[in-house]
This record gives structure tokens, C-alpha cells and sequence, in this order.
């Protein structure tokens, strides 16, 4: 009878324990799912986005290529932008002879006229240990011209896509928040740039230039000016259409409420959500702008002698000599445009597909 009594007292208290257990059990499982279930910030969930996409980190890989292949590439280069194999170009004589016979008072005299010419021989070198890419016509070394041309091609295309945002922010963010004759005014601006003839346009400005007499870095600057002055009217649109759109919405109307200035109204508020687009459209635009200065260098209107751009380096394949026996002097040059114009394409997909809002987490 007392064991009975004694099992009797001891089944509660077992009972108690269970349930106290599995109360702690149930805390530590809503502990474990409070950890694993933590909220992902909107960066954070852009960039786990975009690395799920190989061809964005492909695309990356191939930028930060072309960058360290052009800005740290020519510190370990032996041979400077502007210094040739030979410090002079040599010059080939070609002497002519000419003999003809003349009447003097009734004498035959014989004349031999002998013409010299002078000849610049071009320097066009094949590949060896000392320039893994040749040399071309004036006797510069091809790799490392292909260094320092990348840096202005890079440069000129992040700083002309940087201007262009800028402009078309400040028009098309009053164009679309004010609208009314602002609106049509700033439009019909965009629209007369639109309808510009851009290549005789660019040939006039390039003779201009020309009588100017101006330096190849002072040329590079105003080669920039042009290709914003003719580019900015696209991102103008863009931003116009997008402030049209937001401006309708709630929270804008609660700023109006609490009396905020417009200018706060529109670099505060409106410009920041209209920020992730023009991220995308500035990535592709990129490509354009440095195929776009390649096109204008190749034509001679862009980046001249004795500094390099990769459209400079494209542009010696005008001579058959060159475009046939020489493909190491212009083919590179056109293999790095591809794989920057690619590059950007690549990241400019990523970044759209990471930024949309309806896509999957």
C-alpha cells in the first residue's frame, strides 16, 4: 500500500515536467524561427539579386578587367604613351634621274637632273618579347597605348554619363513636377535636340576645333561637352516620366501638407525613388557612350595624336597595308570596346532585373 501511495503522489509531478519541457521546447523553436526569418534590407536584397545572375557577375568581371588592365596596367608597363621605339622616324631617300638633251645655239647639251625625295618610313613592328603587341606606324608600343586608351575611354564615358544625369535630373524633375508651360518649354527643348542632325553637326564642331588650334587634353574635354550637350535629352525624358507618375502619389501629397519647400519636395523625395532607374539607365548607357566616342575618334573628330583612345587605334585600320599584314595594331583596340561595351550591357540587365519590384526573393 505505501509504494502505491508513493506512485500515486510521484505521476503529477512527472506530468508537471513534460509540460514544462515541451513549453520550452515550443520557446526555443519560436526563438530558432525569429533567427532564421530576419527581415533583408533593400540593398542587401538588390545585391543577393543581382549576384544570382552569372551574366551580371560575368559582366563585372569584365569591367573591373578593363580597369585594372588601364589604370594599374601602365605602371608595370616599360614604355610610356608617347614614347616610340626610336626617337626620330626615319626618312628613306628616293633619288630620280631624269636626262634629256637641249638646244643651245644649234649645240645639243645633255641635262641630267637628278630629284631627291624624302620618304617617312612607316614603323609598323610584329609581335616580339619587347612589344608583346608590335609597335605601330610612328613606333609606339600597341600594348601599352592600349592601357592609356582605355583610361580615356573609361574616363570620357563616366563622365559624360554622369553630366548627362545631372541635366536631365534638373529638366526633367521641374518639367514633370511644375508641368504647364514649364513642362512644354523644357519638351520642346528635348525635342528640338532629338531632331538634330548629330553626325554634320559633330563634323562642323570638329572643323571648328580644328582652327582653334586647341592640345589633345584640352580636345578630350571638349569632345566631353559635345556628346553631353547631344546626350542629356534622353535622361531628361526618362526622369520626366517618372516624376509624373510619383508626384500623384500619397506621400507627396503629405509633404504639400506639412508645407515643405518644393525644391526638398523634389531632390528629397522624388529624385530618390526615381534613383533606381536611372541607376539601370546610366549602366547602359555607358556602352553607348564609349562605342559612341570610338565612332568619333575612328572618324577623326575625337581624341587626337599623340594621346591614344581605343576609336583612335581602330581609325589606322583605314589603310588597306594596315587592315591586311598589321591586325595586331587595331584588332585589340576593337576586342577591349567589345568587352566594355558588353560588360556594362551585362551589369545594366543585372542591376533592372534586381531592382524590379515584382521579381521573386
Amino acid at each position: 500500500m505505501e509504494d502505491k501511495n508513493i506512485n500515486l503522489e510521484e505521476a503529477p509531478q512527472s506530468t508537471e515536467t513534460t509540460e514544462v519541457k515541451e513549453i520550452k521546447v515550443a520557446e526555443e523553436v519560436e526563438v530558432k524561427e525569429t533567427e532564421t526569418f530576419k527581415q533583408i534590407g533593400p540593398i542587401r536584397l538588390v545585391l543577393r539579386r543581382f549576384f544570382r545572375s552569372k551574366l551580371s557577375i560575368v559582366g563585372l568581371c569584365m569591367i573591373v578587367f578593363l580597369f585594372v588592365f588601364s589604370f594599374l596596367g601602365p605602371v608595370f608597363s616599360s614604355w610610356g604613351e608617347s614614347e616610340p621605339d626610336r626617337p626620330e622616324t626615319p626618312i628613306q631617300l628616293e633619288n630620280e634621274t631624269i636626262v634629256y638633251t637641249h638646244d643651245i645655239d644649234g649645240l645639243e647639251v645633255e641635262v641630267i637632273e637628278i630629284i631627291i625625295t624624302e620618304k617617312t618610313v612607316l614603323a609598323y613592328g610584329d609581335p616580339s618579347g619587347s612589344h608583346w603587341l608590335g609597335t605601330d606606324d610612328q613606333g609606339y608600343d600597341v600594348f601599352t597605348r592600349l592601357m592609356y586608351g582605355g583610361r580615356i575611354s573609361l574616363t570620357i564615358g563616366f563622365i559624360v554619363v554622369i553630366l548627362e544625369t545631372l541635366l536631365g535630373i534638373l529638366f526633367g524633375g521641374l518639367a514633370g513636377y511644375f508641368g504647364g508651360w514649364v513642362d512644354n518649354l523644357i519638351m520642346r527643348i528635348v525635342d528640338v535636340f532629338n531632331c538634330i542632325p548629330t553626325l554634320p553637326i559633330l563634323l562642323i564642331s570638329s572643323a571648328v576645333i580644328d582652327s582653334w588650334n586647341l592640345s589633345a587634353d584640352a580636345r578630350i574635354y571638349v569632345l566631353m561637352v559635345i556628346i553631353t550637350i547631344f546626350g542629356w535629352s534622353g535622361t531628361a525624358r526618362v526622369v520626366r516620366g517618372q516624376i509624373l507618375y510619383l508626384r500623384e502619389q500619397e506621400y507627396i501629397t503629405a509633404t504639400e501638407v506639412m508645407g515643405l519647400p518644393t525644391w526638398r519636395r523634389i531632390f528629397k523625395h522624388l529624385i530618390p525613388n526615381v534613383m533606381p532607374q536611372l541607376i539601370v539607365s546610366m549602366t547602359l548607357g555607358l556602352g553607348s557612350i564609349i562605342l559612341y566616342e570610338s565612332t568619333l575618334s575612328y572618324l577623326g573628330l575625337g581624341v587626337q595624336a599623340p594621346k591614344a583612345a581605343w576609336g583612335s587605334m581602330i581609325a589606322l585600320a583605314n589603310d588597306t597595308m594596315v587592315l591586311n599584314y598589321h591586325v595586331n595594331v587595331w584588332l585589340p583596340a576593337g576586342v577591349l570596346i567589345v568587352i566594355a561595351v558588353l560588360g556594362f550591357n551585362f551589369i545594366g540587365d543585372g542591376l533592372r532585373d534586381a531592382m524590379d519590384p515584382k521579381a521573386r526573393k
